[in-house]
């Protein structure tokens, strides 16, 4: 369901920007604005904006922006849906009732019970943990050397070793078998029912708003298999989750660690590095990585140091790369796993050896190397075909030059003798090709006009919205049709409008963006940009008035490329002749 625009205008209005952001980031007024350290990437110099006129929010160093809805979403990882519901009621809105149809509805009320359960399940675990006849749980937990504020952070609990325990109280709750079946937390079968988890310490998995929609055990003694997670659920899928990421996800680094376990991340976190996740007993998957994305560019694996450990990096390292991160990999030896270097070695040196992590392409030609005897020249000469091989995967010329380039001095290769190599292997395998670069280089023209067609329009829209005062400058000369560009029409159609009716609102412009988030981040630029100079600057005056130039210059050009006949494009011609004596002042 979509709400109408008014009643989103009506939630967004009734919460003020400045007051909502302030509760989670500490602002200084600066001038007519608030600063803060961003809550969107790392930074020691607050560069993170806040606007109490325009009601938009603006950091100008990771180019993080938008309104009081954006920030919800962004922040909480919050539906558009979720944050117009938690920004009403904190607002005292009500917002119209949806309309479900009953199977939807259905749908809904049964998440909302699963959801429930879980929680309900996992208060139950905790206090069994906290009591005697949890005794041997919390034992091992302590023996593990987690703190109680850890073990209370993660809710971290223990089933019974009766079989049917939770089931029981779940019943007395009022729950019916028919919905318990579908929690994955108990078995119900003709000759009776039985719980999933018995005699284990209990991992509460949270998705990232920090519910509970699945759970880990690992098992008290030599039972197997020694961890068990949920099955797959109407809430738990965990190809599309990963533990510890509620989080991770608000940590101040800029990269996130993957390493492989629960107790891996809990160690790590309670060693101070809150940004450490991991997979939930399932190998690394394009739906991780794609989650990943949406928090980081940088990832750093900690995997075991085993055979395994390595093989599943290998195995996340295209994975994560295909969607566009940069990896690294850490070195745990002599240790096995990030928990047993931290108490071995203690939390600085972990954090030296993050520093000093692997490039993983690099990572991969060392695993590659110790398959190979290197004093055996034939084996020697197949480790360089193989090294030349992976070479040729990147498709950029100026990457794989730079890869040369360090592998060459890594590993003591000649340089020229693997470059000859590179692209004789190239040309066998179907190298990238040669014509490849002249038409990027053409594609490379064309994008750096339209570049530059659209910083023009880019430019234009924020000296309007910035100085009002403009619009009877540029009166008859521009209009919104002069913004050629879908994005940029769209917005100076609202932005003109909403002068013309003496109300320009560059926040609630943008709840028109808030679905698509590419779009969005671009509008709320348009919004916050920073203009160095004000127009009282000749130098700044000539600007803007080359900036109109362009913008219309380029208007006509595209409208005389699809006139529509012989009259009209008579006409545009007429007006491009009279661009040479157009005289813009702004005196």
């Amino acid at each position: 369901m979509r709400y109408p625009e008014e009643v989103v205008e009506e939630v967004r209005m009734k919460n003020d920007i400045v007051d909502v952001i302030s509760g989670y980031v500490k602002l200084q007024k600066k001038g007519s604005n608030y600063f803060g350290l961003c809550p969107f990437h790392n930074e020691k110099s607050p560069s993170f904006s806040v606007s109490p006129s325009k009601q938009m929010y603006y950091c100008f160093g990771c180019g993080a922006g938008g309104n009081v809805i954006t920030f919800v979403m962004e922040y909480e990882n919050y539906s558009f849906m979720e944050a117009l519901q938690m920004l009403a009621d904190r607002a005292g809105v009500a917002l119209p009732k949806q309309e479900y149809s009953k199977e939807a509805k259905e749908a809904a009320d049964l998440r909302t019970a699963l959801l429930e359960i879980n929680r309900m399940a996992a208060n139950y675990y905790y206090f069994q943990l906290t009591n005697p006849q949890g005794e041997v749980g919390y034992r091992y937990l302590r023996d593990r050397q987690l703190a109680d504020d850890t073990i209370r952070h993660f809710g971290l609990g223990f089933a019974n070793k009766t079989s049917d325990d939770l089931y029981r109280y779940l019943r007395a709750k009022g729950y019916d078998d028919k919905i318990l079946k579908e929690t994955g937390l108990v078995t119900i079968e003709e000759r009776g029912a039985h719980d999933k988890f018995w005699n284990r310490v209990m991992f509460p998995i949270m998705d990232v708003n920090n519910r509970v929609i699945g759970f880990g055990g690992r098992v008290m003694g030599a039972g197997e298999p020694k961890y068990l997670n949920s099955p797959e659920t109407k809430l738990f899928d965990k190809s599309r989750n990963l533990y510890g990421l509620n989080y991770a996800r608000l940590s101040r680094e800029k990269y996130i660690l993957i390493c492989e376990g629960y107790m891996d991340v809990i160690a790590m976190h309670q060693a101070g590095f809150t940004n450490a996740v991991a997979s939930l007993g399932t190998a690394f998957t394009t739906q991780h990585a794609a989650l990943l994305k949406r928090y980081t560019d940088k990832v750093v694996l900690t995997y075991d140091s085993d055979g395994a450990g390595t093989k599943a990096a290998l195995r996340a390292i295209p994975i994560l790369r295909d969607v566009g991160m940069s990896i690294r990999v850490l070195n745990m030896q002599p240790h096995k796993d990030p928990d047993e270097f931290i108490k071995n070695m203690g939390a600085e040196a972990f954090r030296e050896r993050i520093e000093q992590a692997r490039n993983s392409f690099l990572f991969e030609i060392d695993v590659l190397k110790r398959n190979y005897e290197m004093d055996d020249p034939e084996q020697k000469t197949e480790f360089y075909n193989q090294v030349a091989k992976k070479l040729c995967e990147f498709p950029e010329a100026l990457e794989r030059e730079n890869y040369l380039e360090a592998v060459s001095r890594e590993f003591f290769i000649n340089y020229e003798d693997l470059k000859r190599l590179v692209n004789r292997m190239g040309a066998r395998l179907g190298p990238v090709a040669p014509r490849e670069e002249e038409e990027n280089t053409a594609g490379k023209k064309k994008k750096d006009r339209e570049d530059g067609r659209n910083q023009s329009q880019r430019l234009l829209l924020t000296w309007l919205i910035e100085n009002p005062f403009l619009f009877d400058k540029i009166e008859g000369i521009i209009t919104p049709d002069d913004f050629i560009e879908d994005l940029y029409h769209q917005v100076a159609k609202m932005v003109f409008d909403g002068h013309a009716a003496g109300n320009l609102n560059p926040a609630e412009i943008l709840n028109h963006f808030i679905n698509d988030e590419e779009q969005y981040r671009v509008v709320a630029g348009l919004f916050n940009a920073s203009l160095k100079e004000s127009l009282d600057n000749e130098e700044q005056k000539k600007a803007f008035s080359e900036t109109i130039m362009k913008v219309k210059k380029n208007s006509l050009d595209y409208a005389s490329r699809n006139a529509a006949g012989i009259e009209e494009l008579q006409r545009i011609i007429k007006e491009q002749a009279a661009l040479k004596d157009l005289h813009i002042s702004l005196d």
